[in-house]
């Protein structure tokens, strides 16, 4: 009897059907061959992803959350773009975060049937109080994890906007369900059902994408600098004194002074330097600019 699962991460891949016959470049030039396809496949569904972005800054600004929920190599993707942004962007931890069926313990070692129990997904939404002004994003490379769309009914009920990132064709069901569903087509893998290559690749670059934007758009970016950097490490220390030389035009010298004094804030040393203030006064005035350099210093 023919296989009848129709979803693109199951499909075997024609051009790899002799992969176990090959020699390691020939592997290699078939995989990076497959890899090109992949920005393509993430550029067909642009509209969604600055769809998904809107939402996601929306919520923002009413005090919610973005969150995102998935299994296996779909959760550990949320939950390693997640862990990036309070150090790259100075967010709260709770801002963005990462729910990944079976835990903590599930980022380290498979907990394969930890997927399996929608009710599980539910109660994740729960224990975090997801709400109106939150967007959780699903990601479910075959569509049909049951923790995900068990998350995703939950947050629903509760008021939250949801959308959905997969990677084969979506349903009518799951289009109408959801705010915006992102589809990324990139094909069958290289190794049958391996959703960790070409299907893992395009989730990161994806959510890349929407934090990336949803941070641009709080004004956590100045010109195409990461102002909002906490200065934890030398390498952060490195950073912020170079954006400081910069955008205020001192040395480092006065680079390293200014950190010191704004607590290791960069945006707040940016503030101090430019407009020769003190950083309590520097930090009002960047309240009063909703936290954006462009609006402060482009205000009257």
């Amino acid at each position: 009897m023919p296989d009848t699962d129709r979803r693109l991460t199951e499909q075997r891949n024609p051009r790899s059907a002799r992969i176990d016959q090959m020699e390691s470049l020939a592997i290699v030039d078939l995989i990076n061959a497959e890899d090109r396809l992949i920005a393509g496949a993430v550029a067909a569904q642009r509209e969604q992803i600055a769809r998904a972005i809107d939402l996601i800054v929306d919520g923002f600004r009413a005090g919610g959350r973005l969150i995102y929920v998935g299994a296996g190599t779909s959760g550990r993707l949320g939950v390693l773009d997640a862990s990036e942004m309070p150090p790259t962007y100075g967010t709260e931890p709770d801002m963005i975060q990462g729910v990944i069926a079976g835990g903590y313990e599930a980022l380290l070692r498979a907990q394969e049937g930890a997927e399996d129990h929608p009710e599980d997904g539910g109660q994740a939404m729960e224990d975090r109080q997801v709400g109106p002004n939150d967007f959780v994003l699903g990601i479910a490379a075959s569509g049909t994890t049951p923790y995900v769309h068990g998350a995703l009914q939950r947050a629903k009920a509760r008021g939250a906007r949801t959308g959905f990132l997969l990677c084969t064709h979506p349903s009518e069901k799951l289009l109408k369900e959801h705010d915006v569903v992102i589809a990324l087509l990139v094909g069958p893998e290289v190794i049958t059902g391996s959703t960790r290559m070409k299907a893992g690749t395009a989730t990161k670059m994806v959510l890349n994408m929407l934090s990336t934007g949803a941070m641009v758009q709080t004004g956590k970016v100045y010109g195409n600098l990461m102002v909002d950097l906490q200065v934890t490490c030398q390498k952060l220390q490195d950073r912020g004194e170079r954006i400081l030389v910069d955008t205020a035009g001192v040395s480092r010298e006065e680079a390293v002074e200014l950190l010191d004094a704004a607590g290791g804030h960069v945006k707040t040393a940016i503030v101090m330097a430019r407009l020769k203030l003190d950083a309590h006064e520097a930090q009002r005035r960047l309240e009063e600019a909703g936290g954006s350099l462009g609006a402060l210093f482009t205000s009257p």
